[in-house]
């Protein structure tokens, strides 16, 4: 037994050595600590006075059996503070606290702790020492220490945080795990859940669900410099993505395949992540607007495909589309669509600029199509209720693909999607001629002080200057991969 623990001690130290010696290699250009701070003192000047925000990390979501999907921190929290790990929880208060040692603050974060076993299986771990020296958040400990620490939430007029899901698993050997922390809070905020008054019926009264999504709508909607360079990366790399699809398509390829080669360029540029799940429709599967199956093994060449897709770059995501034609030629029917759809999108983006309200742009976009729609006999009138344009025109985008934001008037520095769309479903209560013609073009852009930028425009939009790029040369041309043949 002697043996044992000493071998154990040594391997420990080994292992500790290890995980401080060899510090995890990152791109350079991530946010920085004094963004984070600075985000974290421009949420403190819109709380209310004698109040406390706190936020939790994302849980840990499981895939199946042992296995987890890639852990995705909660938007909010990175934005606060630049920690991807999960099982933290931070507290932001309006005013200077005092603790018992008489040293004042005014935020804490309980983060994980660091365990050279663990870290040897998923990974480093920054600990409260990574944290103070990395974050420069020096208010850090160990998760551990929440159940025991003297917060008085009863004292708060205010205490704002996000109202819980009950989707938290609990690892009942953990007691500093996301769930533990969530029923710690519960417990000292005086929170009780219950199913069916959950977010209605708060058992304290200075326990505020509502308020602090509005305040962050507000601070995210709107980007700082240092925002809007990692935007124009990730939506430089996404328009990449859809040029080289451009190029390599051809009849008989899947929508698997078209997906890859996207997801490709995303990690031939460091990007993380996908921005959600990406979007590859041909034809009639174009139709459905959060197609995500990607499962159709040959296009046909008289289809088009509609490609929804973003890179996901240091947590910022972009959102593209693009409609092109299988073969490189748009039909008379497509064209129409297309260039219907096209009319509507630059119609919009001319109009987006600070005092224009996000339902004036959506308004005319549905007046063009309604009209354009009308004049080929797809629907009786301008008038006539339909379902072919069923979506919004724009959303914010940024640490979410529909991120946070206010829908009032648009504002300088917010980041926006502009996307008009045309679906026509196979029977439809038209010509058959129509049928299985779905378009979308979809462009970030970003509000200016006097007008836009457009953020996307690397990637074609007109049909004229698709068809010329799908005539060049691919890369992927020669990349031929053998044939499984199977058991003989």
């Amino acid at each position: 037994m002697i043996k044992t623990i000493r071998i154990y001690s040594i391997l420990i130290a080994l292992l500790s050595g290890f995980f401080v010696c060899h510090a995890q290699e990152r791109r350079g250009d991530y946010l920085s600590a004094e963004f984070h701070k600075d985000r974290r003192e421009q949420l403190r000047k819109r709380m209310p006075q004698n109040s406390v925000a706190v936020f939790f990390a994302n849980p840990v979501r499981n895939r199946a059996n042992d296995v987890d999907y890639v852990y995705h921190q909660d938007p909010n929290l990175y934005y606060l503070t630049g920690y991807r790990e999960p099982h933290a929880v931070l507290l932001v208060f309006k005013e200077q606290q005092t603790d018992a040692d008489g040293e004042s603050y005014n935020e804490i974060f309980f983060v994980q702790e660091k365990n050279p076993m663990a870290e040897m299986w998923t990974g480093r771990r920054m600990g409260i020492e990574g944290v103070k020296e990395q974050l420069k958040i020096e208010q850090a400990y160990n998760g551990s220490t929440f159940k025991d620490y003297n917060i008085d939430f009863s004292k708060f007029d205010k205490v704002l945080f996000y109202d819980f899901k009950n989707d938290v698993r609990e690892n009942p050997n953990d007691q500093a795990d996301l769930y533990s922390l969530i029923n710690q809070f519960k417990q000292k905020a005086g929170y009780i859940s219950d199913n069916n008054t959950l977010g209605k019926e708060l058992p304290s009264k200075n326990l505020d669900v509502k308020e602090l999504n509005n305040i962050m709508s507000a601070l995210r909607g709107i980007k700082t410099p240092e925002e809007i360079e990692l935007l124009r990366k990730a939506v430089f790399i996404s328009t990449v993505g859809q040029v080289e699809v451009m190029k390599a398509m051809k009849p008989g390829m899947s929508e698997t395949e078209i997906q890859g080669i996207h997801e490709y360029v995303f990690k031939k540029y460091g990007s993380e992540y996908e921005g959600y799940p990406s979007i590859v429709g041909a034809g009639n599967n174009g139709c459905i607007l959060h197609y995500i199956e990607n499962e159709k093994p040959h296009i046909e060449s008289k289809e088009m495909i509609l490609m929804d897709l973003g890179a996901e770059y240091h947590g910022y995501t972009a959102d593209v589309t693009r409609t092109i034609p299988i073969d490189g030629k748009f039909s008379p029917e497509e064209k129409a669509i297309y260039d219907l759809v096209l009319k509507a999108q630059d119609v919009t983006i001319k109009m987006s600029k600070p005092g224009t309200t996000f339902s004036e742009v959506t308004a005319k976009a549905r007046e063009i199509i309604n009209e354009g729609l009308a004049e080929l006999g797809i629907i009786s009138s301008p008038k006539a209720r339909h379902l072919y344009f069923p979506h919004g025109l724009s959303h914010h985008i940024g640490l979410d693909v529909h991120d946070l934001g206010t829908y009032g008037e648009m504002q300088e520095y917010m980041a926006i999607t502009i996307e008009p769309g045309i679906y026509i479903p196979e029977g439809s209560d038209c010509d058959p001629k129509w049928w299985g013609i779905a378009v979308r073009i979809e462009d970030d852009i970003l509000i200016t002080k006097d007008g836009y930028e457009l953020l996307s425009d690397f990637a074609p939009r007109t049909t004229e200057a698709i068809e010329t790029m799908m005539k060049q040369p691919s890369p992927l041309d020669a990349f031929n991969l053998p044939d499984f043949k199977g058991k003989k």
